[in-house]
Protein backbone atom coordinates (compact mmCIF):
# COMPACT_ATOMS: atom_id res chain seq x y z
CA UNK A 1 0.00 0.00 0.00
CA UNK A 2 2.83 2.41 0.87
CA UNK A 3 4.56 1.58 -2.46
CA UNK A 4 1.43 2.55 -4.38
CA UNK A 5 1.22 5.80 -2.40
CA UNK A 6 4.84 6.68 -3.27
CA UNK A 7 4.15 6.04 -6.98
CA UNK A 8 1.05 8.20 -6.94
CA UNK A 9 2.90 11.00 -5.19
CA UNK A 10 5.66 10.87 -7.81
CA UNK A 11 3.11 10.98 -10.61
CA UNK A 12 1.56 14.06 -9.04
CA UNK A 13 4.87 15.82 -8.35
CA UNK A 14 6.47 15.20 -11.75
CA UNK A 15 4.16 17.51 -13.75
CA UNK A 16 4.62 20.26 -11.15
CA UNK A 17 8.42 19.98 -11.39
CA UNK A 18 8.30 20.06 -15.18
CA UNK A 19 6.04 23.10 -15.07
CA UNK A 20 8.46 24.96 -12.75
CA UNK A 21 11.39 24.08 -14.98
CA UNK A 22 9.52 25.41 -18.00
CA UNK A 23 8.80 28.67 -16.18
CA UNK A 24 12.50 29.04 -15.30
CA UNK A 25 13.58 28.50 -18.90
CA UNK A 26 11.00 30.98 -20.15
CA UNK A 27 12.08 33.58 -17.60
CA UNK A 28 15.76 33.13 -18.51
CA UNK A 29 15.02 33.48 -22.19
CA UNK A 30 12.98 36.62 -21.57
CA UNK A 31 15.70 38.23 -19.45
CA UNK A 32 18.49 37.28 -21.83
CA UNK A 33 16.61 38.53 -24.90
CA UNK A 34 18.72 36.38 -27.16
CA UNK A 35 22.08 36.94 -25.41
CA UNK A 36 24.19 34.63 -23.31
CA UNK A 37 23.51 35.14 -19.59
CA UNK A 38 27.03 34.03 -18.65
CA UNK A 39 29.00 37.22 -17.94
CA UNK A 40 32.28 35.70 -19.09
CA UNK A 41 31.04 35.86 -22.68
CA UNK A 42 30.00 39.52 -22.65
CA UNK A 43 32.36 41.17 -20.17
CA UNK A 44 35.78 40.04 -21.34
CA UNK A 45 38.72 42.29 -20.58
CA UNK A 46 39.27 43.08 -24.25
CA UNK A 47 35.64 44.12 -24.63
CA UNK A 48 35.78 46.35 -21.56
CA UNK A 49 39.00 47.95 -22.77
CA UNK A 50 37.54 48.66 -26.20
CA UNK A 51 34.38 50.13 -24.69
CA UNK A 52 36.32 52.41 -22.33
CA UNK A 53 38.62 53.47 -25.16
CA UNK A 54 35.66 54.41 -27.36
CA UNK A 55 34.07 56.37 -24.54
CA UNK A 56 37.34 58.17 -23.80
CA UNK A 57 37.74 59.06 -27.48
CA UNK A 58 34.23 60.50 -27.58
CA UNK A 59 34.86 62.61 -24.47
CA UNK A 60 38.20 63.78 -25.86
CA UNK A 61 36.56 64.89 -29.11
CA UNK A 62 33.91 66.73 -27.14
CA UNK A 63 36.56 68.45 -25.01
CA UNK A 64 38.49 69.48 -28.13
CA UNK A 65 35.30 70.91 -29.62
CA UNK A 66 34.66 72.95 -26.48
CA UNK A 67 38.24 74.25 -26.52
CA UNK A 68 37.77 75.34 -30.12
CA UNK A 69 34.59 77.20 -29.16
CA UNK A 70 36.42 78.92 -26.32
CA UNK A 71 39.24 79.98 -28.66
CA UNK A 72 36.70 81.41 -31.11
CA UNK A 73 34.96 83.37 -28.37
CA UNK A 74 38.26 84.72 -27.09
CA UNK A 75 39.28 85.85 -30.57
CA UNK A 76 36.04 87.79 -30.86
CA UNK A 77 36.89 89.85 -27.78
CA UNK A 78 39.54 91.83 -29.62
CA UNK A 79 42.92 91.46 -31.26
CA UNK A 80 45.81 89.98 -29.31
CA UNK A 81 49.23 91.55 -29.29
CA UNK A 82 51.31 89.75 -31.98
CA UNK A 83 54.22 89.22 -29.59
CA UNK A 84 51.93 87.67 -26.99
CA UNK A 85 50.19 85.60 -29.66
CA UNK A 86 53.52 84.16 -30.82
CA UNK A 87 54.50 83.45 -27.24
CA UNK A 88 51.22 81.58 -26.65
CA UNK A 89 51.75 79.59 -29.84
CA UNK A 90 55.27 78.60 -28.82
CA UNK A 91 54.13 77.57 -25.35
CA UNK A 92 51.24 75.59 -26.79
CA UNK A 93 53.67 73.70 -29.01
CA UNK A 94 55.98 72.97 -26.08
CA UNK A 95 53.14 71.84 -23.83
CA UNK A 96 51.68 69.63 -26.56
CA UNK A 97 48.26 71.19 -27.09
CA UNK A 98 48.77 71.71 -30.84
CA UNK A 99 49.14 68.99 -33.51
CA UNK A 100 52.59 68.31 -34.92
CA UNK A 101 53.92 66.47 -37.97
CA UNK A 102 57.48 65.38 -38.62
CA UNK A 103 60.02 62.60 -38.95
CA UNK A 104 60.69 60.22 -36.11
CA UNK A 105 60.55 56.67 -34.77
CA UNK A 106 57.86 54.23 -33.67
CA UNK A 107 58.64 51.62 -31.02
CA UNK A 108 56.29 48.62 -30.76
CA UNK A 109 56.24 46.47 -27.61
CA UNK A 110 54.46 43.11 -27.38
CA UNK A 111 53.93 40.34 -24.84
CA UNK A 112 55.55 36.96 -25.42
CA UNK A 113 53.79 34.74 -28.00
CA UNK A 114 51.18 32.28 -26.70
CA UNK A 115 53.30 29.27 -27.59
CA UNK A 116 56.11 30.56 -25.35
CA UNK A 117 53.67 30.90 -22.46
CA UNK A 118 52.28 27.41 -23.09
CA UNK A 119 55.70 25.80 -23.43
CA UNK A 120 57.02 27.37 -20.20
CA UNK A 121 54.32 26.85 -17.53
CA UNK A 122 56.87 27.09 -14.70
CA UNK A 123 58.16 30.56 -15.69
CA UNK A 124 56.86 33.55 -13.75
CA UNK A 125 54.07 35.06 -15.86
CA UNK A 126 55.36 38.57 -15.09
CA UNK A 127 58.46 37.83 -17.18
CA UNK A 128 56.35 37.21 -20.28
CA UNK A 129 54.43 40.49 -20.50
CA UNK A 130 55.20 44.16 -21.10
CA UNK A 131 55.00 46.27 -17.95
CA UNK A 132 54.58 49.96 -17.29
CA UNK A 133 58.30 50.31 -16.54
CA UNK A 134 59.09 49.01 -20.03
CA UNK A 135 56.87 51.65 -21.63
CA UNK A 136 58.27 54.32 -19.31
CA UNK A 137 61.83 53.30 -20.22
CA UNK A 138 61.10 53.81 -23.92
CA UNK A 139 59.31 57.13 -23.32
CA UNK A 140 62.09 58.44 -21.06
CA UNK A 141 64.76 57.46 -23.59
CA UNK A 142 62.88 59.24 -26.39
CA UNK A 143 62.53 62.40 -24.28
CA UNK A 144 66.25 62.18 -23.51
CA UNK A 145 66.91 61.86 -27.24
CA UNK A 146 65.31 65.24 -27.84
CA UNK A 147 61.83 64.17 -28.94
CA UNK A 148 59.60 67.11 -29.85
CA UNK A 149 56.42 65.11 -29.25
CA UNK A 150 55.47 61.58 -28.16
CA UNK A 151 52.28 59.56 -28.45
CA UNK A 152 51.24 56.18 -27.03
CA UNK A 153 48.55 54.21 -28.84
CA UNK A 154 47.99 57.29 -30.99
CA UNK A 155 47.31 59.57 -28.01
CA UNK A 156 49.62 62.52 -27.33
CA UNK A 157 51.35 62.48 -23.97
CA UNK A 158 52.86 65.40 -22.08
CA UNK A 159 55.26 65.83 -19.18
CA UNK A 160 52.55 65.18 -16.57
CA UNK A 161 51.20 61.99 -18.20
CA UNK A 162 51.19 59.00 -15.87
CA UNK A 163 51.54 55.40 -17.07
CA UNK A 164 50.47 52.52 -14.82
CA UNK A 165 49.54 48.85 -15.01
CA UNK A 166 46.12 47.54 -13.99
CA UNK A 167 45.95 43.77 -14.37
CA UNK A 168 47.41 42.87 -17.75
CA UNK A 169 46.54 46.23 -19.33
CA UNK A 170 48.23 49.62 -19.20
CA UNK A 171 46.20 52.67 -18.18
CA UNK A 172 46.91 55.97 -19.92
CA UNK A 173 44.92 59.10 -19.01
CA UNK A 174 42.47 56.87 -17.18
CA UNK A 175 41.84 54.57 -20.17
CA UNK A 176 43.09 50.92 -20.26
CA UNK A 177 44.93 49.64 -23.35
CA UNK A 178 46.03 46.17 -24.36
CA UNK A 179 49.24 45.25 -26.24
CA UNK A 180 50.80 45.71 -28.69
CA UNK A 181 51.89 49.14 -27.42
CA UNK A 182 52.97 51.63 -30.09
CA UNK A 183 55.08 54.57 -28.94
CA UNK A 184 55.82 57.21 -31.58
CA UNK A 185 58.19 60.15 -31.28
CA UNK A 186 58.89 63.12 -33.56
CA UNK A 187 62.48 64.32 -33.64
CA UNK A 188 65.95 63.68 -35.01
CA UNK A 189 65.87 59.98 -35.83
CA UNK A 190 69.59 59.40 -35.25
CA UNK A 191 69.47 61.02 -31.81
CA UNK A 192 66.30 59.13 -30.88
CA UNK A 193 67.81 55.80 -31.96
CA UNK A 194 71.03 56.49 -30.06
CA UNK A 195 69.05 57.28 -26.91
CA UNK A 196 67.22 53.96 -27.21
CA UNK A 197 70.46 52.06 -27.84
CA UNK A 198 72.27 53.55 -24.84
CA UNK A 199 69.47 53.19 -22.28
CA UNK A 200 70.40 50.66 -19.59
CA UNK A 201 66.71 50.13 -18.80
CA UNK A 202 66.00 49.14 -22.40
CA UNK A 203 69.06 46.87 -22.30
CA UNK A 204 67.34 45.02 -19.47
CA UNK A 205 64.15 44.76 -21.56
CA UNK A 206 66.16 43.37 -24.48
CA UNK A 207 67.37 40.52 -22.25
CA UNK A 208 63.75 39.38 -21.94
CA UNK A 209 63.26 39.93 -25.66
CA UNK A 210 66.02 37.40 -26.31
CA UNK A 211 65.07 34.93 -23.59
CA UNK A 212 61.26 34.97 -23.86
CA UNK A 213 60.58 36.54 -27.28
CA UNK A 214 58.96 39.71 -25.97
CA UNK A 215 58.30 42.08 -28.86
CA UNK A 216 60.61 45.09 -29.30
CA UNK A 217 60.69 46.71 -32.74
CA UNK A 218 61.91 50.15 -33.82
CA UNK A 219 60.68 51.57 -37.11
CA UNK A 220 61.92 54.74 -38.81
CA UNK A 221 59.08 57.03 -39.88
CA UNK A 222 59.23 59.63 -42.67
CA UNK A 223 56.15 61.48 -41.42
CA UNK A 224 54.28 61.07 -38.15
CA UNK A 225 51.03 63.00 -37.68
CA UNK A 226 50.94 63.67 -33.95
CA UNK A 227 47.57 64.78 -32.52
CA UNK A 228 47.24 67.50 -29.93
CA UNK A 229 46.95 66.57 -26.27
CA UNK A 230 43.27 66.71 -25.33
CA UNK A 231 43.31 65.83 -21.62
CA UNK A 232 43.18 68.08 -18.61
CA UNK A 233 46.15 70.32 -17.84
CA UNK A 234 45.30 70.64 -14.15
CA UNK A 235 47.99 69.28 -11.85
CA UNK A 236 46.98 66.89 -9.09
CA UNK A 237 49.40 66.23 -6.29
CA UNK A 238 49.53 64.80 -2.81
CA UNK A 239 49.75 67.05 0.22
CA UNK A 240 51.10 66.36 3.69
CA UNK A 241 48.32 66.54 6.29
CA UNK A 242 48.86 68.91 9.24
CA UNK A 243 50.42 67.40 12.33
CA UNK A 244 47.62 66.53 14.76
CA UNK A 245 47.74 68.38 18.06
CA UNK A 246 47.51 66.29 21.22
CA UNK A 247 44.03 66.43 22.72
CA UNK A 248 43.70 67.68 26.29
CA UNK A 249 42.09 65.47 28.88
Amino acid sequence: MSRLRRISLWRAAAPVALLCAGLLFATSASNARGTDLRPSRNTTLAGLVEEQSRRSAELARHAASLRSDIDDLQSQQGTIDPTLQKRLKDLSRQVGTTPLTGRGLTVTLKDAPKEVVQDNPDIDADWLVIHQQDIQAVVNALWAGGADAISIQGHRIISTTGIKCVGNSVVLHGVPYLPPYRISAIGDRARLQKALDTSKYIDNLKDYVVRFQLGYQVKSEVAIAMPAYVGTLDLEFATVPPTPTPSSR
